[in-house]
């Protein structure tokens, strides 16, 4: 037992430094070390150098002093997350795609969940800060204030000094959903409308508005639900949809908040008796992972989670570093996704429903 503890005491001491990287591959340790740390000093380096670099640093077992690093810098080279759900499928992508691009920039992040609690939101936002967190990304959260340090926020709707905003451009989004279902014959649509949990809410609402209005639909009150509750399920549209159909008001498709919101909705249509797409199309929203293997596939308006968490951190990185001046605002572009769970209008609205 003695002996192994001295052997693993060795080990300590002669662990693999900088140095001796830049000497197996006669290069000078600043060198070594922008290509290791991903700096931007590496972009100068050419690429077949940086292989030989990573090569020797494997083949030595190198393993980067972090706190050494932090000290020597005055920084600490972490990312404060501040999410309202971790494990929910639209907050999940976007903190997948945030990670990718903070481990390649080798940066750690913290992420903390304030399930719509204000006080802990608030406590959150202090601890981070008292952590040592460099900047923040908040996803599906309100900020208000200014921060400080650098911000980032995702579906962020509120103009704040220093707080770059991520949105989605909801007017195209409205319009991609709405041509789609109008072009294939639906004049009678239902809608919901999203939950006040939700950042993404009343601008998704008035674009959807604006546009059925350019498009000369009409939006009857008899369609309409408004979400309540932040359930992270299927279970969240289900017992709205069923409200639209008690309403016994005919429509030939819903336009669901979100693609959550969609498949509960789709299980209430298909457990009343009718049939998707063939009865009700319904077009949900976010294009989450789950959504192409619905029972039909979900037809959805794709924003980019994934892209938006890289673009986020990217962004936020770079602000850090000194790297891009401050931008208030970042526009994203969605993308409609046709799949099984729409289809051209019958004549008449489902059978069952009494004419108005």
């Amino acid at each position: 037992m003695k002996l192994q503890r001295t052997k693993r005491k060795k080990q300590r001491v002669q662990a693999v430094t900088l140095k001796a990287v830049a000497e197996r591959v006669g290069l000078t340790p600043s060198t070594v070390s922008a290509v290791l740390n991903n700096s931007a000093a590496s972009l100068s380096v050419p690429d077949r150098t940086k292989k030989r670099i990573l090569s020797a640093a494997r083949a030595l077992n190198y393993r980067p002093n972090y706190l050494a690093r932090s000290l020597r810098v005055k920084r600490t080279f972490m990312i404060g997350v501040i999410a309202e759900e971790i494990g929910d499928p639209y907050g999940s992508l976007i903190i997948s795609g945030i990670e990718r691009y903070l481990r390649k920039q080798n940066y750690f992040f913290l992420t903390v969940a304030h399930r719509h609690d204000n006080k802990l939101l608030e406590t959150y936002s202090h601890l981070l800060l008292q952590r040592g967190v460099e900047g923040l990304i908040s996803v599906d959260t309100s900020i208000r204030e200014p921060q400080a340090v650098p911000t980032v926020a995702i579906a962020g709707h509120t103009r704040v000094k220093g707080v770059t905003n991520i949105v989605l451009d909801h007017r195209r989004a409205a319009q991609l959903a709405l041509v789609h279902l109008v072009e294939s014959g639906h004049r009678e649509i239902a809608f919901m409308k999203g939950s006040s949990f939700s950042s993404d809410a009343e601008p998704r609402w008035k674009a959807v508005c604006e546009v059925a209005r350019e498009l000369g639909l009409t939006m009857r009150r008899e369609l309409i639900v408004y979400l309540e509750g932040d359930d992270p399920t299927p279970q969240l549209g289900y017992p709205f949809a069923q409200q639209l159909l008690a309403r016994q008001q005919p429509f030939t498709a819903l336009f669901a908040y979100n693609d959550i919101s969609a498949l509960g909705s789709m299980r209430a249509i298909q457990d009343s008796g009718l049939r998707v797409p063939e009865d009700i199309s319904v077009i949900g929203f976010d294009d989450i992972q789950i959504a192409v293997h619905a029972n039909p596939s979900l037809t959805t308006v794709r924003q980019p989670l994934e892209k938006m968490g890289e673009i986020a951190a990217h962004t936020l990185v770079h602000q850090i570093e000194g790297r891009e001046d401050y931008l208030p605002e970042i526009l994203i572009e969605p993308e409609l996704v046709v799949r099984k769970s729409t289809a051209p209008a019958l004549l008449r609205p489902y059978e069952g429903a009494e004419s108005s």
